[in-house]
């Protein structure tokens, strides 16, 4: 995981708590209301988050820019295509 907690970002979800496919589905939807290259910082607790979140960006065309964690929360950050 690479040290990117200080980077800018348009919005954010929060789905620390959730399980699958919840937090992949919250940022779908967050991503459906942003502009191409915002960047949206998802924090998640759930373990598979952290195969989930590469497949996704590669599956949708977005941009895994890195992850990092704080304690428990895995955080992404995702660049809207």
């Amino acid at each position: 995981m690479t040290d990117i907690s200080n980077i800018a970002f348009n919005a954010e979800v929060d789905a620390i708590g959730m399980n699958c496919p919840l937090p992949i589905l919250r940022t779908k939807k967050a991503l459906a209301t942003m502009q191409s290259g915002e960047v949206l910082r998802i924090k998640a607790t759930d373990s598979g988050a952290a195969h989930d979140f590469p497949a996704f960006a590669k599956q949708t065309g977005n941009e895994l820019i890195g992850t990092t964690h704080e304690g428990d929360v895995l955080i992404f950050f995702l660049k809207r295509r």
